[in-house]
Protein backbone atom coordinates (compact mmCIF):
# COMPACT_ATOMS: atom_id res chain seq x y z
CA UNK A 1 0.00 0.00 0.00
CA UNK A 2 1.14 3.61 -0.83
CA UNK A 3 1.57 5.35 2.42
CA UNK A 4 4.04 8.21 0.77
CA UNK A 5 2.12 11.44 1.99
CA UNK A 6 4.08 13.48 -0.43
CA UNK A 7 2.69 11.33 -3.34
CA UNK A 8 -0.61 10.83 -2.03
CA UNK A 9 -0.98 15.11 -1.68
CA UNK A 10 -0.61 14.89 -5.26
CA UNK A 11 -3.24 12.32 -6.01
CA UNK A 12 -5.39 12.87 -3.31
CA UNK A 13 -8.53 14.66 -4.58
CA UNK A 14 -9.05 18.77 -3.86
CA UNK A 15 -11.01 19.68 -0.91
CA UNK A 16 -12.57 22.83 -0.23
CA UNK A 17 -10.97 25.04 2.39
CA UNK A 18 -14.74 25.32 3.78
CA UNK A 19 -15.19 21.49 3.82
CA UNK A 20 -11.51 21.08 5.16
CA UNK A 21 -12.85 23.73 8.38
CA UNK A 22 -16.08 21.23 8.51
CA UNK A 23 -14.21 18.72 9.17
CA UNK A 24 -12.12 20.68 11.74
CA UNK A 25 -14.49 22.11 13.82
CA UNK A 26 -16.43 18.36 14.04
CA UNK A 27 -12.68 17.30 15.48
CA UNK A 28 -13.39 19.89 18.17
CA UNK A 29 -17.03 19.34 18.63
CA UNK A 30 -16.31 18.62 22.14
CA UNK A 31 -15.88 22.34 22.73
CA UNK A 32 -19.41 23.42 21.35
CA UNK A 33 -20.38 25.20 24.91
CA UNK A 34 -17.56 27.22 25.51
CA UNK A 35 -17.62 28.21 21.61
CA UNK A 36 -20.61 29.36 22.25
CA UNK A 37 -20.47 31.31 25.16
CA UNK A 38 -17.27 32.85 23.26
CA UNK A 39 -19.48 33.55 20.19
CA UNK A 40 -22.21 35.60 22.43
CA UNK A 41 -19.51 37.13 23.96
CA UNK A 42 -18.25 38.57 20.31
CA UNK A 43 -22.01 39.56 19.44
CA UNK A 44 -22.28 41.46 22.60
CA UNK A 45 -18.85 43.00 21.78
CA UNK A 46 -20.12 44.01 18.25
CA UNK A 47 -23.04 45.24 18.94
CA UNK A 48 -22.18 47.56 21.64
CA UNK A 49 -19.20 49.25 19.07
CA UNK A 50 -21.68 49.20 16.76
CA UNK A 51 -24.03 51.73 18.61
CA UNK A 52 -21.34 53.93 19.77
CA UNK A 53 -21.37 55.52 16.08
CA UNK A 54 -25.16 56.34 16.23
CA UNK A 55 -24.76 57.99 19.51
CA UNK A 56 -22.07 59.95 18.98
CA UNK A 57 -24.00 61.00 15.49
CA UNK A 58 -27.14 61.70 17.38
CA UNK A 59 -25.34 63.39 20.40
CA UNK A 60 -23.80 66.07 18.01
CA UNK A 61 -27.30 66.69 16.56
CA UNK A 62 -29.07 67.07 19.49
CA UNK A 63 -27.17 68.00 22.25
CA UNK A 64 -23.62 69.73 21.15
CA UNK A 65 -25.50 71.67 18.29
CA UNK A 66 -27.74 73.36 20.66
CA UNK A 67 -25.03 73.21 23.42
CA UNK A 68 -26.83 71.03 25.79
CA UNK A 69 -23.92 69.79 27.62
CA UNK A 70 -26.04 68.00 30.43
CA UNK A 71 -27.39 65.51 27.32
CA UNK A 72 -23.33 65.47 26.42
CA UNK A 73 -22.25 64.03 29.51
CA UNK A 74 -25.10 61.88 29.77
CA UNK A 75 -24.25 60.37 26.68
CA UNK A 76 -20.65 60.48 27.27
CA UNK A 77 -21.47 58.41 30.62
CA UNK A 78 -23.22 55.56 28.14
CA UNK A 79 -21.11 55.37 25.51
CA UNK A 80 -18.38 54.98 28.56
CA UNK A 81 -20.36 52.13 30.12
CA UNK A 82 -20.73 50.71 26.74
CA UNK A 83 -17.36 50.30 25.66
CA UNK A 84 -16.39 49.22 29.47
CA UNK A 85 -18.61 46.09 28.88
CA UNK A 86 -16.86 45.79 25.11
CA UNK A 87 -14.31 45.30 27.06
CA UNK A 88 -14.90 42.85 29.44
CA UNK A 89 -16.60 40.95 26.78
CA UNK A 90 -13.22 41.37 24.44
CA UNK A 91 -11.07 39.86 27.59
CA UNK A 92 -13.57 36.97 27.75
CA UNK A 93 -13.52 35.92 24.48
CA UNK A 94 -9.75 36.20 24.38
CA UNK A 95 -9.63 33.54 26.99
CA UNK A 96 -12.26 31.42 26.14
CA UNK A 97 -10.52 31.05 22.66
CA UNK A 98 -6.94 30.76 23.94
CA UNK A 99 -8.24 27.80 26.10
CA UNK A 100 -9.92 26.17 23.13
CA UNK A 101 -6.72 26.68 20.90
CA UNK A 102 -4.32 25.04 23.57
CA UNK A 103 -6.97 22.07 23.97
CA UNK A 104 -7.39 21.99 20.39
CA UNK A 105 -4.04 21.16 20.15
CA UNK A 106 -3.90 18.81 23.00
CA UNK A 107 -6.55 16.99 20.71
CA UNK A 108 -4.95 17.10 17.36
CA UNK A 109 -1.30 15.99 18.37
CA UNK A 110 -2.62 13.10 20.70
CA UNK A 111 -5.00 11.91 17.66
CA UNK A 112 -1.48 12.14 14.92
CA UNK A 113 -0.05 10.45 17.77
CA UNK A 114 -2.32 8.01 18.31
CA UNK A 115 -2.78 7.15 14.13
CA UNK A 116 0.95 6.94 13.67
CA UNK A 117 1.05 4.25 16.41
CA UNK A 118 -1.71 2.48 14.67
CA UNK A 119 0.16 2.93 11.04
CA UNK A 120 2.01 -0.34 9.95
CA UNK A 121 6.03 0.16 9.48
CA UNK A 122 5.86 0.68 5.65
CA UNK A 123 4.36 3.87 6.40
CA UNK A 124 7.45 4.54 8.11
CA UNK A 125 9.60 3.50 5.56
CA UNK A 126 8.09 5.54 3.09
CA UNK A 127 7.87 8.77 5.09
CA UNK A 128 11.01 11.05 6.60
CA UNK A 129 10.88 11.37 10.56
CA UNK A 130 11.54 14.79 9.90
CA UNK A 131 8.70 15.54 8.26
CA UNK A 132 6.31 13.89 10.41
CA UNK A 133 7.72 15.73 13.33
CA UNK A 134 7.34 18.83 11.18
CA UNK A 135 3.68 17.71 11.21
CA UNK A 136 3.41 17.48 14.83
CA UNK A 137 4.83 20.37 16.24
CA UNK A 138 4.27 23.29 13.52
CA UNK A 139 1.69 22.45 11.11
CA UNK A 140 -0.60 22.28 14.50
CA UNK A 141 0.64 24.93 16.13
CA UNK A 142 -0.85 27.05 13.17
CA UNK A 143 -3.83 25.65 13.68
CA UNK A 144 -3.60 26.78 17.50
CA UNK A 145 -2.63 30.33 16.38
CA UNK A 146 -5.34 30.49 13.97
CA UNK A 147 -8.01 29.08 16.47
CA UNK A 148 -6.72 31.15 19.81
CA UNK A 149 -5.99 33.87 18.02
CA UNK A 150 -7.19 34.60 14.89
CA UNK A 151 -10.58 32.97 14.93
CA UNK A 152 -12.73 35.09 16.94
CA UNK A 153 -11.36 38.29 15.82
CA UNK A 154 -12.37 36.53 12.20
CA UNK A 155 -15.29 36.26 13.67
CA UNK A 156 -15.86 39.27 15.25
CA UNK A 157 -14.79 41.46 12.30
CA UNK A 158 -17.23 39.58 10.54
CA UNK A 159 -20.26 40.39 12.06
CA UNK A 160 -18.83 44.02 12.80
CA UNK A 161 -19.02 44.39 8.97
CA UNK A 162 -22.35 42.79 8.32
CA UNK A 163 -23.59 45.29 11.17
CA UNK A 164 -22.17 48.48 9.95
CA UNK A 165 -23.24 47.47 6.26
CA UNK A 166 -26.85 47.14 7.71
CA UNK A 167 -26.94 50.61 9.37
CA UNK A 168 -25.00 52.29 6.10
CA UNK A 169 -27.92 50.95 3.99
CA UNK A 170 -30.65 51.53 6.72
CA UNK A 171 -29.73 55.36 7.23
CA UNK A 172 -29.37 55.81 3.43
CA UNK A 173 -29.60 52.90 0.66
CA UNK A 174 -28.43 55.25 -2.20
CA UNK A 175 -25.11 56.22 -0.03
CA UNK A 176 -24.64 52.50 1.88
CA UNK A 177 -24.61 51.11 -2.25
CA UNK A 178 -21.99 53.26 -3.33
CA UNK A 179 -19.86 52.74 0.14
CA UNK A 180 -20.43 49.26 -0.24
CA UNK A 181 -19.79 48.84 -4.10
CA UNK A 182 -15.57 48.58 -3.37
CA UNK A 183 -16.61 45.25 -1.33
CA UNK A 184 -18.17 43.80 -4.37
CA UNK A 185 -14.58 43.80 -5.86
CA UNK A 186 -12.89 42.37 -2.84
CA UNK A 187 -15.04 39.44 -2.78
CA UNK A 188 -14.59 38.80 -5.87
CA UNK A 189 -10.76 38.95 -5.99
CA UNK A 190 -10.51 36.87 -2.81
CA UNK A 191 -12.36 34.23 -4.10
CA UNK A 192 -9.85 34.43 -7.40
CA UNK A 193 -6.55 34.09 -5.65
CA UNK A 194 -7.31 32.22 -2.45
CA UNK A 195 -7.32 29.36 -3.89
CA UNK A 196 -3.38 30.37 -5.01
CA UNK A 197 -2.51 31.47 -2.00
CA UNK A 198 -3.46 28.35 0.14
CA UNK A 199 -1.16 26.40 -2.45
CA UNK A 200 1.58 28.15 -1.51
CA UNK A 201 1.39 28.08 2.02
CA UNK A 202 0.91 24.30 1.48
CA UNK A 203 4.14 24.05 -0.42
CA UNK A 204 5.51 26.31 2.06
CA UNK A 205 4.79 23.97 5.02
CA UNK A 206 5.90 21.04 2.53
CA UNK A 207 9.30 22.72 2.24
CA UNK A 208 9.87 23.18 5.94
CA UNK A 209 8.98 19.31 6.62
CA UNK A 210 11.63 18.19 4.14
CA UNK A 211 13.99 20.76 5.45
CA UNK A 212 12.95 19.40 8.97
CA UNK A 213 13.63 15.59 7.22
CA UNK A 214 16.79 16.23 5.77
CA UNK A 215 18.57 17.92 9.20
CA UNK A 216 17.04 14.73 10.73
CA UNK A 217 18.56 12.38 8.44
CA UNK A 218 21.97 14.23 8.32
CA UNK A 219 22.53 14.28 12.10
CA UNK A 220 21.64 11.14 12.41
CA UNK A 221 24.38 10.38 10.40
CA UNK A 222 26.71 12.68 11.31
CA UNK A 223 29.49 10.24 12.54
CA UNK A 224 29.79 8.12 8.38
CA UNK A 225 29.77 12.01 7.72
CA UNK A 226 32.53 13.04 9.50
CA UNK A 227 34.44 9.70 9.12
CA UNK A 228 34.22 10.06 5.24
CA UNK A 229 35.05 13.46 5.65
CA UNK A 230 31.96 14.99 3.22
CA UNK A 231 31.07 17.48 5.45
CA UNK A 232 30.87 18.92 1.91
CA UNK A 233 27.71 16.63 1.01
CA UNK A 234 26.08 17.72 4.05
CA UNK A 235 26.59 21.07 2.88
CA UNK A 236 25.47 20.56 -0.06
CA UNK A 237 22.20 18.85 0.68
CA UNK A 238 21.47 21.11 3.46
CA UNK A 239 22.00 23.91 0.99
CA UNK A 240 19.75 22.87 -1.66
CA UNK A 241 16.82 22.26 0.97
CA UNK A 242 17.32 25.19 2.54
CA UNK A 243 17.17 27.23 -0.53
CA UNK A 244 14.18 25.22 -1.43
CA UNK A 245 12.19 26.32 2.08
CA UNK A 246 13.86 30.14 1.75
CA UNK A 247 11.90 29.89 -2.20
CA UNK A 248 8.67 28.81 -1.01
CA UNK A 249 8.60 30.61 2.08
CA UNK A 250 9.13 33.55 -0.34
CA UNK A 251 6.12 32.83 -2.24
CA UNK A 252 3.96 31.97 0.31
CA UNK A 253 5.18 35.41 2.03
CA UNK A 254 4.41 37.42 -1.24
CA UNK A 255 0.74 35.52 -1.44
CA UNK A 256 -0.03 35.65 2.02
CA UNK A 257 0.44 39.62 1.93
CA UNK A 258 -1.35 40.33 -1.84
CA UNK A 259 -4.92 41.37 0.06
CA UNK A 260 -2.77 44.23 2.70
CA UNK A 261 -2.51 47.05 -0.30
CA UNK A 262 -5.48 45.33 -2.35
CA UNK A 263 -7.61 45.80 0.62
CA UNK A 264 -6.58 48.93 1.75
CA UNK A 265 -7.03 50.51 -1.52
CA UNK A 266 -10.33 49.78 -1.82
CA UNK A 267 -11.11 51.14 1.80
CA UNK A 268 -9.52 54.34 0.88
CA UNK A 269 -11.85 54.70 -2.20
CA UNK A 270 -15.15 53.54 0.03
CA UNK A 271 -14.60 56.23 2.67
CA UNK A 272 -13.71 59.14 -0.30
CA UNK A 273 -17.20 57.88 -1.45
CA UNK A 274 -18.90 58.02 1.78
CA UNK A 275 -17.02 61.74 2.65
CA UNK A 276 -17.98 62.79 -1.37
CA UNK A 277 -21.52 62.14 -1.44
CA UNK A 278 -21.64 62.99 2.35
CA UNK A 279 -20.90 66.28 1.84
CA UNK A 280 -23.02 66.56 -1.45
CA UNK A 281 -26.41 65.74 0.48
CA UNK A 282 -25.57 68.02 3.57
CA UNK A 283 -25.28 70.86 0.38
CA UNK A 284 -28.64 69.30 -0.37
CA UNK A 285 -30.05 69.63 3.16
CA UNK A 286 -30.56 66.02 3.16
CA UNK A 287 -27.80 65.46 5.38
CA UNK A 288 -26.69 66.62 9.10
CA UNK A 289 -23.04 66.57 9.80
CA UNK A 290 -24.17 63.62 12.88
CA UNK A 291 -25.47 61.68 10.49
CA UNK A 292 -22.38 61.91 8.26
CA UNK A 293 -20.06 61.96 11.25
CA UNK A 294 -22.26 58.14 12.13
CA UNK A 295 -21.80 57.39 8.31
CA UNK A 296 -18.18 58.01 8.20
CA UNK A 297 -17.71 55.92 11.73
CA UNK A 298 -19.93 53.01 10.09
CA UNK A 299 -17.69 53.43 6.19
CA UNK A 300 -14.87 53.01 8.72
CA UNK A 301 -16.17 50.52 10.74
CA UNK A 302 -17.36 48.34 7.70
CA UNK A 303 -13.76 48.88 5.86
CA UNK A 304 -10.89 48.59 8.80
CA UNK A 305 -12.10 44.92 9.65
CA UNK A 306 -11.53 44.20 6.15
CA UNK A 307 -8.19 45.44 6.51
CA UNK A 308 -8.00 42.91 9.27
CA UNK A 309 -9.22 40.39 7.86
CA UNK A 310 -6.26 40.51 4.86
CA UNK A 311 -4.04 38.90 7.61
CA UNK A 312 -6.53 37.50 9.43
CA UNK A 313 -7.32 35.71 5.64
CA UNK A 314 -3.67 34.71 5.29
CA UNK A 315 -3.27 32.94 8.59
CA UNK A 316 -6.59 30.98 8.02
CA UNK A 317 -5.16 30.03 4.63
CA UNK A 318 -1.92 28.97 6.48
CA UNK A 319 -4.07 27.37 8.82
CA UNK A 320 -6.29 25.19 6.42
CA UNK A 321 -2.69 24.12 4.52
CA UNK A 322 -1.57 22.92 8.11
CA UNK A 323 -4.80 21.26 8.66
CA UNK A 324 -4.46 19.73 5.04
CA UNK A 325 -1.04 18.00 5.78
CA UNK A 326 -2.54 16.91 9.04
CA UNK A 327 -5.98 15.47 7.97
CA UNK A 328 -3.76 13.56 5.16
CA UNK A 329 -2.15 11.29 8.48
CA UNK A 330 -5.65 10.98 10.24
CA UNK A 331 -7.51 9.94 7.34
CA UNK A 332 -4.99 7.12 6.70
CA UNK A 333 -6.02 3.57 7.68
CA UNK A 334 -3.18 0.33 8.27
CA UNK A 335 -3.14 -2.08 5.69
CA UNK A 336 -2.83 -4.63 8.22
CA UNK A 337 -6.82 -5.42 9.95
CA UNK A 338 -7.80 -7.92 12.54
CA UNK A 339 -9.79 -9.82 11.13
CA UNK A 340 -12.44 -11.99 13.00
CA UNK A 341 -11.71 -15.21 14.78
CA UNK A 342 -12.42 -17.93 12.11
CA UNK A 343 -11.61 -21.69 12.24
CA UNK A 344 -9.01 -22.96 14.15
CA UNK A 345 -7.10 -26.01 12.45
CA UNK A 346 -6.73 -28.84 15.00
CA UNK A 347 -3.10 -30.32 15.22
CA UNK A 348 -1.96 -27.29 13.29
CA UNK A 349 2.37 -26.14 13.59
CA UNK A 350 3.40 -23.58 15.43
CA UNK A 351 3.40 -21.38 12.09
CA UNK A 352 3.16 -22.00 8.29
CA UNK A 353 3.75 -20.31 5.52
CA UNK A 354 0.54 -21.13 2.77
CA UNK A 355 1.38 -20.34 -0.98
CA UNK A 356 2.43 -16.84 0.52
CA UNK A 357 3.54 -13.89 -2.26
CA UNK A 358 4.85 -10.68 -0.85
CA UNK A 359 5.32 -7.55 -2.60
CA UNK A 360 6.25 -4.04 -0.93
CA UNK A 361 4.79 -2.25 -3.75
CA UNK A 362 2.96 -3.67 -7.52
CA UNK A 363 6.52 -3.28 -9.07
CA UNK A 364 8.39 -6.59 -8.34
CA UNK A 365 7.49 -9.19 -6.39
CA UNK A 366 9.79 -10.04 -3.54
CA UNK A 367 8.79 -13.73 -2.30
CA UNK A 368 6.69 -16.42 -4.47
CA UNK A 369 4.72 -18.81 -3.27
CA UNK A 370 6.27 -19.28 -0.34
CA UNK A 371 5.36 -22.80 2.03
CA UNK A 372 7.29 -24.04 4.85
CA UNK A 373 5.81 -24.85 8.51
CA UNK A 374 8.05 -23.90 12.12
CA UNK A 375 7.21 -26.79 14.96
CA UNK A 376 7.38 -25.86 18.64
CA UNK A 377 10.97 -26.20 20.38
CA UNK A 378 12.58 -26.40 17.63
CA UNK A 379 15.41 -24.17 15.73
CA UNK A 380 15.45 -22.95 12.29
CA UNK A 381 18.00 -20.77 10.21
CA UNK A 382 17.39 -18.56 7.19
CA UNK A 383 20.54 -18.14 4.94
CA UNK A 384 21.49 -16.90 2.11
CA UNK A 385 22.62 -13.48 -0.34
CA UNK A 386 22.04 -10.17 0.90
CA UNK A 387 18.79 -9.17 0.02
CA UNK A 388 17.68 -12.18 -0.91
CA UNK A 389 14.05 -12.06 1.48
CA UNK A 390 15.67 -13.44 4.62
CA UNK A 391 14.33 -10.10 6.77
CA UNK A 392 11.27 -9.93 4.56
CA UNK A 393 10.44 -13.51 5.58
CA UNK A 394 11.28 -12.34 9.24
CA UNK A 395 9.09 -9.85 9.10
CA UNK A 396 6.23 -11.60 7.40
CA UNK A 397 6.29 -14.61 10.41
CA UNK A 398 6.03 -11.29 12.96
CA UNK A 399 3.35 -9.52 10.56
CA UNK A 400 4.97 -6.31 9.89
CA UNK A 401 3.62 -6.52 6.57
CA UNK A 402 0.89 -8.83 5.53
CA UNK A 403 1.51 -10.98 2.14
CA UNK A 404 0.19 -9.96 -1.09
CA UNK A 405 -1.48 -13.61 -1.42
CA UNK A 406 -1.45 -16.31 0.98
CA UNK A 407 -1.92 -17.65 4.08
CA UNK A 408 0.21 -17.32 7.16
CA UNK A 409 -1.00 -19.47 9.78
CA UNK A 410 -0.24 -18.48 13.97
CA UNK A 411 -1.14 -21.89 16.04
CA UNK A 412 -3.78 -22.87 13.21
CA UNK A 413 -5.20 -19.60 12.83
CA UNK A 414 -5.07 -16.74 10.50
CA UNK A 415 -2.13 -14.42 11.80
CA UNK A 416 -4.32 -11.77 11.10
CA UNK A 417 -6.89 -12.84 13.70
CA UNK A 418 -4.72 -12.24 16.84
CA UNK A 419 -4.75 -8.50 18.14
CA UNK A 420 -1.46 -6.42 18.26
CA UNK A 421 -0.84 -7.18 21.89
CA UNK A 422 -1.51 -11.05 21.37
CA UNK A 423 0.55 -11.68 18.55
CA UNK A 424 3.50 -9.55 20.07
CA UNK A 425 3.49 -11.96 23.30
CA UNK A 426 3.64 -14.99 20.98
CA UNK A 427 6.27 -13.56 19.02
CA UNK A 428 9.59 -11.90 19.78
CA UNK A 429 11.44 -10.27 17.35
CA UNK A 430 15.40 -8.81 18.05
CA UNK A 431 16.63 -6.66 15.06
CA UNK A 432 19.41 -5.79 13.35
CA UNK A 433 19.76 -2.53 14.73
CA UNK A 434 17.94 -2.59 17.73
CA UNK A 435 16.29 0.39 18.92
CA UNK A 436 16.21 1.72 22.63
CA UNK A 437 14.79 4.61 24.73
CA UNK A 438 16.49 6.94 26.68
CA UNK A 439 16.46 6.12 30.32
CA UNK A 440 17.94 2.97 32.01
CA UNK A 441 18.37 -0.58 30.77
CA UNK A 442 15.74 -1.94 33.39
CA UNK A 443 13.15 0.80 31.74
CA UNK A 444 14.11 -0.43 27.94
CA UNK A 445 14.17 -4.04 29.17
CA UNK A 446 10.57 -3.57 31.04
CA UNK A 447 9.55 -1.68 27.59
CA UNK A 448 5.75 -3.17 26.85
CA UNK A 449 6.44 -5.75 29.22
CA UNK A 450 3.92 -5.39 32.42
CA UNK A 451 4.25 -8.36 34.10
CA UNK A 452 7.59 -7.40 35.70
CA UNK A 453 6.25 -3.39 35.66
CA UNK A 454 6.11 -3.17 39.72
CA UNK A 455 9.27 -5.34 40.13
CA UNK A 456 11.92 -3.79 42.72
CA UNK A 457 16.21 -3.79 40.93
CA UNK A 458 16.46 -6.59 43.62
CA UNK A 459 13.32 -8.54 42.19
CA UNK A 460 13.86 -8.09 38.77
CA UNK A 461 17.36 -9.50 39.17
CA UNK A 462 16.26 -12.63 40.58
CA UNK A 463 13.93 -13.11 37.46
CA UNK A 464 16.85 -11.92 34.97
CA UNK A 465 19.18 -14.36 36.87
CA UNK A 466 16.30 -17.12 36.69
CA UNK A 467 15.79 -16.90 32.85
CA UNK A 468 19.69 -17.45 32.64
CA UNK A 469 20.32 -13.99 31.73
CA UNK A 470 22.19 -12.69 34.71
CA UNK A 471 25.66 -12.77 32.49
CA UNK A 472 24.61 -10.34 29.97
CA UNK A 473 23.37 -7.90 32.67
CA UNK A 474 26.98 -8.60 34.51
CA UNK A 475 28.10 -6.33 31.43
CA UNK A 476 26.84 -3.09 32.47
CA UNK A 477 28.50 -1.51 34.56
CA UNK A 478 25.77 -0.13 36.81
CA UNK A 479 23.61 -3.13 35.79
CA UNK A 480 19.40 -1.94 35.80
CA UNK A 481 20.56 1.71 36.34
CA UNK A 482 23.14 2.33 33.71
CA UNK A 483 22.33 4.82 31.72
CA UNK A 484 21.01 4.26 28.04
CA UNK A 485 20.72 7.30 25.15
CA UNK A 486 18.47 6.95 22.28
CA UNK A 487 21.75 8.03 20.38
CA UNK A 488 23.41 5.25 21.46
CA UNK A 489 26.56 7.23 22.59
CA UNK A 490 26.30 5.88 26.07
CA UNK A 491 26.59 1.94 25.01
CA UNK A 492 27.69 0.39 22.41
CA UNK A 493 25.81 -1.14 19.50
CA UNK A 494 26.30 -4.71 20.45
CA UNK A 495 25.18 -3.89 24.53
CA UNK A 496 22.34 -2.21 23.10
CA UNK A 497 21.56 -5.69 21.05
CA UNK A 498 21.97 -7.44 24.32
CA UNK A 499 19.50 -5.05 26.03
CA UNK A 500 17.13 -6.04 22.97
CA UNK A 501 17.66 -9.67 23.79
CA UNK A 502 17.31 -9.65 27.46
CA UNK A 503 13.83 -7.11 26.77
CA UNK A 504 12.90 -10.18 23.97
CA UNK A 505 13.39 -13.40 26.34
CA UNK A 506 11.38 -12.40 29.46
CA UNK A 507 8.65 -12.02 27.30
CA UNK A 508 8.44 -15.71 27.01
CA UNK A 509 7.10 -15.78 23.54
CA UNK A 510 6.65 -18.96 21.46
CA UNK A 511 8.59 -17.69 18.70
CA UNK A 512 11.72 -16.18 18.64
CA UNK A 513 13.25 -14.16 15.79
CA UNK A 514 16.89 -13.49 15.80
CA UNK A 515 17.99 -10.79 12.94
CA UNK A 516 21.36 -10.70 12.80
CA UNK A 517 21.15 -10.72 16.52
CA UNK A 518 25.30 -11.17 17.01
CA UNK A 519 26.22 -9.15 14.28
CA UNK A 520 27.87 -6.96 16.71
CA UNK A 521 29.22 -8.57 19.64
CA UNK A 522 32.54 -10.28 20.44
CA UNK A 523 32.95 -13.82 20.23
CA UNK A 524 32.93 -14.68 23.95
CA UNK A 525 29.68 -12.59 24.02
CA UNK A 526 27.86 -14.74 21.28
CA UNK A 527 28.87 -17.95 23.18
CA UNK A 528 27.11 -16.59 25.95
CA UNK A 529 23.81 -16.13 24.04
CA UNK A 530 24.77 -19.27 22.39
CA UNK A 531 24.15 -20.91 25.94
CA UNK A 532 21.33 -18.55 27.09
CA UNK A 533 19.48 -19.54 23.54
CA UNK A 534 19.97 -23.32 24.27
CA UNK A 535 18.89 -22.89 27.81
CA UNK A 536 15.16 -21.04 26.57
CA UNK A 537 12.23 -22.91 27.24
CA UNK A 538 11.81 -26.27 24.87
CA UNK A 539 8.17 -25.07 23.65
CA UNK A 540 10.35 -22.18 22.44
CA UNK A 541 10.87 -22.05 18.75
CA UNK A 542 13.92 -20.28 17.26
CA UNK A 543 14.18 -18.68 14.08
CA UNK A 544 18.25 -17.15 13.24
CA UNK A 545 19.17 -14.99 10.48
CA UNK A 546 22.74 -15.25 10.10
CA UNK A 547 25.57 -14.94 7.84
CA UNK A 548 27.77 -16.58 10.50
CA UNK A 549 27.93 -20.54 9.79
CA UNK A 550 28.63 -20.94 13.51
CA UNK A 551 25.40 -19.44 14.71
CA UNK A 552 23.06 -21.93 12.60
CA UNK A 553 25.38 -24.66 13.00
CA UNK A 554 23.60 -26.42 15.67
CA UNK A 555 19.68 -25.36 13.78
CA UNK A 556 17.45 -28.51 13.31
CA UNK A 557 16.72 -26.98 9.91
CA UNK A 558 18.23 -24.95 7.87
CA UNK A 559 16.17 -22.61 4.87
CA UNK A 560 17.88 -20.72 2.04
CA UNK A 561 16.76 -17.59 0.94
CA UNK A 562 17.37 -16.29 -2.23
CA UNK A 563 15.31 -14.68 -5.64
CA UNK A 564 11.84 -15.02 -3.72
CA UNK A 565 12.35 -18.49 -2.88
CA UNK A 566 12.41 -20.49 0.36
CA UNK A 567 13.98 -23.40 0.11
CA UNK A 568 15.23 -26.40 2.73
CA UNK A 569 18.60 -26.79 2.76
CA UNK A 570 19.25 -29.88 5.15
CA UNK A 571 22.14 -29.73 6.61
CA UNK A 572 24.90 -27.34 6.94
CA UNK A 573 27.41 -28.60 3.99
CA UNK A 574 23.69 -27.84 1.81
CA UNK A 575 23.32 -24.71 3.53
CA UNK A 576 27.10 -24.16 2.45
CA UNK A 577 27.10 -25.33 -0.99
CA UNK A 578 23.78 -23.27 -1.96
CA UNK A 579 25.46 -20.04 -0.36
CA UNK A 580 28.61 -20.72 -2.27
CA UNK A 581 26.45 -21.68 -5.45
CA UNK A 582 23.63 -19.16 -4.81
CA UNK A 583 20.82 -21.28 -6.15
CA UNK A 584 19.19 -24.75 -5.60
CA UNK A 585 21.30 -28.01 -5.19
CA UNK A 586 19.22 -30.94 -6.37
Amino acid sequence: MNYDLNQLSKTAPKTSTWAGLGKLIRLISHERRILIMALIAILINSSLNLLGPLIIGRTIDKYIRYKDFAGVIHNGILLLCMYAVALFTSYKQTTLMGGVGQRMLFTLRNSIFNKLQQLPVGFFNQNKAGDLISRVNNDTDKLNQFFSQSLMQFISNISIMIGAGIFLLLINPELGAAALSPAIVILALTLILSPWIKRKNVASLKSTGGLSGEIQESLNNFKVIIAFNRRDYFRKRFGIANTANYKAAIGAGLASTVFIPVYGFFASMGQLIVLSFGIYLIGKGLFTIGILVSYLSYATNFYNPLRQLAALWTNFQLAMAGWDRISQILSLESDLPQLPVGITEPNAALLEFRNVHFSYDESKEILHNINFKLERGKTYALVGPTGGGKTTTASLIARLYDPSKGLVLLDGKDIRTYTAEERSLKIGFILQEPFLFSGTVKENILYSNDMYREHTNEQLEKVITDANLGSLLAIFENGLETPVLSSGDSISLGQKQLIAFMRAVLRNPQILILDEATANIDTITEKLLSDILNKLPETTTRVIIAHRLNTIENADEIFFVNSGEVIRAGGLNEAIDMLLHGKRVS
